[in-house]
């Protein structure tokens, strides 16, 4: 259902019915200039150049008490550790993105074979390959459900990717797109109660692609933020400095990294999960806000 910022806000003090875990998918290392703008100031005062980054690719477990299991993501399918040629991933793809580099840690076809409850549904928080290379392991019927415009988009980027990218969600159910609408309290692009209990609200948070979405859980131990790749790193976070040369509108990310982390800062028991590293406050950020997040009221 469309809703807007301050709904969210509203139920963060309370507990919610959710669970959420985080799995790591694969170790891995890319370039840096893609995960970060080394042009920003802060990057370039902490000596920040071009080189590999160590970051993990993750999928999120949400389990709801009455709709069912669901994921935010969907990490690497089984096929590309042991069957690389047969996997969704095409052999050019393959050799440009320093696959020789990952280290699988859990699959998504190994994580669905131990965890065998029925899976209801995927939320994307974007269709880079890094974040739906595991749709193959899914059940042919289980939707899923991206941000506005994301399967539309078209660069150089996703012009390389793209026979990857439709093998990755061949033969996949139903999907689906958030029906945003503009914030009518004029904060984010757009908020969704993604279930209707304002247990889970998808964000839009545009500039990584035309489509990116964060998640925002209620649960029994508070809030849970999966941003996806409004931010990947935690240098990114801590600094608000956003991605690199890995987005396709930089300084549209600018904004949307900027109101992100306003909102943790004014309600800061929200568990921050980020794109690919893990932060070691529980994603906590002593910045200050320079403008107020909606109220409650």
């Amino acid at each position: 259902l469309p809703s807007r910022t301050r709904d969210l806000v509203s139920s963060l003090s309370t507990p919610g019915p959710l669970t959420v875990e985080t799995v790591t998918a694969a170790t891995w290392a890319v370039p840096r200039e893609g995960l970060l703008n080394l042009d920003h100031p802060l990057a370039k005062s902490n000596h920040l150049q071009k080189g590999d980054e160590p970051i993990e690719v993750y999928f999120h477990v949400l389990r709801h008490p009455r709709h069912g299991k669901f994921l935010v993501d969907t990490g690497f399918e089984r096929a590309l550790r042991d069957d690389p040629s047969h996997s969704a991933m095409g052999s050019l793809v393959r050799s440009q993105m320093g696959i020789e580099k990952l280290r699988f840690v859990s699959p998504l076809g190994d994580y669905l074979a131990t965890h065998t409850e029925p899976l209801r549904g995927v939320f994307l928080t974007h269709a880079h390959l890094d974040h739906i290379g595991g749709m193959p392991d899914l059940p042919k019927n289980v939707p899923f459900y991206t941000g506005k415009g994301e399967l539309d988009e078209r660069g150089f980027l996703n012009f390389f990717v793209q026979g990857s990218t439709d093998r990755s969600f061949d033969g996949l159910g139903p999907s689906g797109e958030w029906r945003f609408r503009p914030d009518a309290d004029g904060y984010f692009d757009g908020v969704v109660d993604v279930f209707g209990d304002r247990s889970l609200f998808a964000i839009w948070v545009p500039g990584h692609s035309a489509g990116s979405t964060a998640y925002l859980a209620r649960t029994a131990t508070g809030p849970v933020l999966m941003v996806g790749d409004a931010c990947h790193t935690r240098f990114g976070w801590e600094n608000g400095v956003e991605p690199g040369d890995f987005s396709s509108e930089r300084a549209r990310s600018v904004g949307s990294l900027a109101r992100l982390r306003k909102l943790v800062v004014a309600y800061p028991n929200i568990d921050v999960r980020l794109g690919h590293q893990a932060l070691a406050s529980s994603g906590r950020t002593t910045a200050k806000a320079p403008t107020p997040v909606p109220s409650a009221r």
